[in-house]
This record gives structure tokens, sequence and C-alpha cells, in this order.
């Protein structure tokens, strides 16, 4: 969902005259933590079912990484959205670290994303997801709503990542829409 929040950003900072050349000028403390936690995740998500030490650690590594990305995103506090952005994360690390390093989801609400998924989820091997029990806690912080068409992508969302595309999207507009306007004439201006 975060990715297609970032998409929707970029495609109404163009409509509203804005420029990538601001996302050129971004300067972020840390800015390298971000693209390596991706990478972390995605790697465990990949290993997980094949290497038995991962399998045992991953939810210790997915809290690890959402701890080092909560500190990242306090880091840079103070570009536009970013507090917004450290709450859809905190909100979505809380519920994972209440419910053991997974995300709850609610099989009712990922009905539509077939059988094999809702199969994956029960048996507790889907990436960092698992079902929403009578054991869980915070349910209603976890993945419980359902985006299906006319939206283009089948999924379930958490509060925590709408609060967390709101950022982005506040972030991105502040970066694509200050991006120096070539038209802007360097003359000093005339007394």
């Amino acid at each position: 969902m975060v990715y297609d929040g970032i998409l929707l950003s970029l495609v109404i900072g163009f409509f509203r005259g804005g420029s990538l050349k601001g996302l050129a000028h971004m300067k972020l403390r840390g800015g390298w933590l971000f693209p390596l936690l991706l990478v972390v995740q995605f790697v465990i998500f990949a290993l997980q079912d094949k290497v038995a030490i991962i399998a045992k650690l991953s939810n210790a590594l997915f809290l690890l990484v959402y701890v080092i990305g909560l500190l990242f995103l306090w880091l840079n506090r103070n570009q536009p959205g970013f507090i917004v952005i450290f709450a859809g994360v905190l909100l979505n690390f809380i519920v994972m670290a209440v419910n053991g390093g997974r995300m709850p989801v609610s099989v009712e609400a990922a009905q539509f994303l077939g059988r094999e998924y809702i199969d994956a989820l029960q048996a507790g091997v889907y990436g960092k997801h698992q079902a929403i029990t009578r054991e869980t806690l915070l349910p209603f912080l976890g993945d419980i709503i359902p985006l299906s068409p006319p939206y283009p992508r089948q999924q379930v969302i958490s509060i925590g990542d709408v609060v967390i595309n709101v950022g982005a999207f506040l972030f991105i507009q502040h970066l694509m829409l200050s991006a120096p306007n070539k038209n802007t004439s360097t003359a000093p201006a005339s007394r």
C-alpha cells in the first residue's frame, strides 16, 4: 500500500505543477537506511521458508527492522510529513510487537485474496503476517481494511498503513512543489 501511495503522490504532484527535481535535493539523515531496510525485509521474506535460523528469528528480525525504521524517521522528524509517517509505522510496530512480531490480518477482510493466501495466513507461514484469532491483541490495528476493485490492486491494509500514506503524500508533495523552477528569474529585483 505504501508504494501505491507514493505513486499516487507523484502523479498528483505532477498535476499540481511539481517536478522530480525536488526529489534530487532531498536531504535525509541516515538516508541509506531506508533502502537497506527494504532489502533486509525482502531477504527475510524470501529465506524464512528455506533457512532454519532465519525462520526461527524472523519475528525478531522484522521487529528490529521496524525499530531501526522508527529511529530513521525520528532522526528526520523535521521533514514535512515524517511525524505522520512515524505515527503510522509506530501503530504497525505496536500491533506486531504485542503479537509476537507478526502483523495480524483479518481473514474475513482477506477472503477475496484467495484460498491459498488464507491457508498460508492461517498456517502462519506468510511473510510477516498471521491470521487474527481470539488471542490477537489490538486486532483493530492489524490489516483489517480490504481494498478491492475498483482499487487497482487487491490487498488488506492497516490503519497504520493509511497514516503512513498520508505522511508520504505530504512529504512528496513538499519535495515536488518546492523544487527550484527553471523559469524563475535570477536577476536582482529593480528598485
